[in-house]
């Protein structure tokens, strides 16, 4: 079968290498796709958000199966276009992705359906949010109501900095239209877990865990980042959590989408926090993480195609979803200055010392090749390094031994990816 997948990060190369793994596939294309994805897809010069062109193509082409990785297309109503259009497409409709396209839908939902998550309020008007401020608990969260890259979420400290995140993500629009709308919601102490999903709008069955390092600089400094690190599985999301979150957040969540004539299928990206009270949720996204699919999806056994089609064809309960008994790190490779200011068209060298390597993994997300086949920075975010291990230690190892073998000129990463394993160790 012929295969599109649609993205140009190291999400859609994390995709793209799995896919690469059915034997049902004979063909993959990407659009746009990336210099990495380009060894092992035919990247096609279409932009996620041409959704004409992207139909076309597809028609074209006849393709059996696109699957679209990005958040952007997804609540913009990619897959509808698709299934109107009489394709096959792996992706929650339009008025599904909602779930991640409003903050305010999504905890509106959860209040409906008593899904535990913090407590909240809505502002679509920046002066009833700044005297909301004046009676607020602190810390506390803003987050701008749209998407913005993973990064529209601000935790102020004090009043003065909380309206100053007000200003800028209602008045000044940080963000764009994405803080037109904002919700404001209690801070949540605990561990963060992030679980994915495989969806088919009534069974529901999660993958392993993972955790999420946000924050540009060690020691969770610095600004947001789409990610900067992660790690799978978590050890602190154990046997009786889990048991919890299918029934009270998992399986309540498909039922509550259901319930609103909004039928989710595709991948419901679940960020928890463990807090003193039990699990919350944080935040759903409607797609796999960038880049937790780096370490969750490495460790899956199961035909990723196989699992796909159930989940069009509402069948996911007869699939056996298995991964790994084992452990993965990645760390990302950025360019310094991320997510501010940064320079691109740097070349990339020691990339050819993962040919052939079971266990390691570069995966592409800001790179593109130039006018002599070379490989170039091409973004802040630049290449995923993944390494598996028997355990999370060993991966841990393993990850960080293997970004040696990549150089390029401002290369930035994290040293503390994963850090939290030394302390379930008591290291």
């Amino acid at each position: 079968m012929k295969v599109l997948i649609v993205g140009s990060g190291g999400r859609e190369h994390a995709i793209a290498t799995s896919v690469q793994k059915s034997p049902k596939v004979d063909q993959i294309y990407c659009a746009p796709g990336n210099a990495g994805i380009g060894q092992i897809a035919e990247c096609v010069p279409i932009g996620a958000m041409e959704f004409d062109k992207l139909v076309a193509f597809a028609k074209d082409k006849q393709i059996d199966l696109t699957i679209i990785g990005m958040d952007d297309p997804l609540v913009g109503g990619l897959t509808d276009m698709f299934e109107d259009a009489g394709l096959r497409v792996f992706g929650p409709r339009k008025n599904a992705a909602i779930l991640e396209g409003s903050k305010a839908f999504s905890k509106d939902l959860m209040k409906k359906y008593q899904i535990p998550t913090a407590a909240y309020e809505t502002f679509d008007d920046a002066d009833k949010a700044l005297a909301y401020l004046e009676t607020a608990d602190f810390p506390i969260v803003l987050k701008a109501d749209g998407l913005a890259l993973g990064k529209g979420v601000l935790i102020c400290q004090s009043l003065e900095e909380a309206k100053d995140g007000v200003r800028s993500i209602m008045l000044d629009k940080q963000f764009g239209a994405a803080g037109n709308c904002m919700v404001i919601e209690e801070f949540m102490t605990g561990r963060e877990v992030s679980v994915l999903s495989y969806v088919d709008g009534k069974t529901i069955k999660t993958m392993t865990s993972a955790q999420d390092h946000k924050r540009a600089q060690d020691g969770d400094q610095g600004l947001n980042t789409g990610g900067m690190g992660t790690f799978s599985p978590s050890p602190f999301y154990t046997e009786e959590i889990d048991t919890f979150c299918q029934k009270y957040i998992y399986q309540a969540t498909v039922d509550a989408m259901a319930a609103e004539g909004r039928t989710f299928k595709g991948i419901i990206f679940f960020g928890l926090m463990l807090t003193p009270k039990g699990p919350k949720v944080l935040e759903y996204n409607a797609r796999f993480g960038d880049p937790e699919a780096q370490v969750v999806l490495p460790r899956m056994k199961t035909d990723i195609i196989e699992v796909m089609e159930a989940c069009i064809d509402g069948t996911l309960d007869t699939v056996d979803l298995q991964f790994e008994d084992n452990a993965a790190v990645c760390v990302v490779l950025a360019s310094d200055g991320y997510p501010v200011h940064y320079d691109k068209g740097l070349e990339i060298r020691g990339l050819e010392q993962f040919e052939d390597k079971d266990g390691y993994y570069c995966f592409h997300a800001g790179t593109k090749l130039d006018e002599n086949g070379k490989f170039i920075t091409n973004g802040g975010r630049v290449l995923g390094v993944t390494a598996k291990g028997a355990d999370l230690k060993e991966a841990r190892a393993n990850a960080y031994a293997a970004t040696e073998w990549i150089d390029f000129d401002n290369k930035y990463m994290r040293h503390d990816i994963g850090k939290a394993i030394d302390e379930v160790n008591g290291e």
